[in-house]
């Protein structure tokens, strides 16, 4: 009788969390990220938000720096490092941030980060290679 009572009770148990499990949301596919310069911590709206700074400072669209998917030409593969004007991205990144950090220390009262002074603007002004 003892081994009744255990068994209905763990098969109980059992198909409550075969049922929550079938029950719960699939995971979404998240894009593959390639962040190299960028942290990996980084959200999608902080992400889009550099991207879109990127755009303005250089006047070009995504498809400057990121190539076609290889199964679908009409979107865009994030992750690949086809284009050789993504890695010059990252260099600039680098560049920009040592320049900031060796000669601009500002800081706004009470804020905690260091405030770039030098950004993609600076040089570019809206252009995708900058003035000599």
């Amino acid at each position: 009788m003892r081994m009744n009572k255990k068994l209905t009770v763990f098969l109980f148990l059992a198909s409550a969390v075969l049922l929550g499990i079938a029950g719960s949301n699939p995971p979404q596919d998240q894009p593959k990220r390639n962040l190299k310069v960028l942290p990996k911590n980084i959200t999608h709206d902080e992400l889009e938000a550099v991207m879109d700074n990127f755009k303005a400072a250089l006047g070009v669209k995504c498809n400057h720096c990121h190539s076609p998917r290889k199964d679908d030409e009409k979107k865009l593969d994030f992750a690949s490092d086809e284009k050789p004007e993504k890695e010059m991205a990252r260099k600039m990144m680098r560049m920009t941030s040592r320049i900031n950090k060796k000669f601009f220390h500002y800081k706004k009262e009470g804020q905690q980060e260091i405030v770039p002074i030098v950004t993609c603007k600076t040089c570019h002004n809206g252009m995708p290679r900058p003035e000599k």
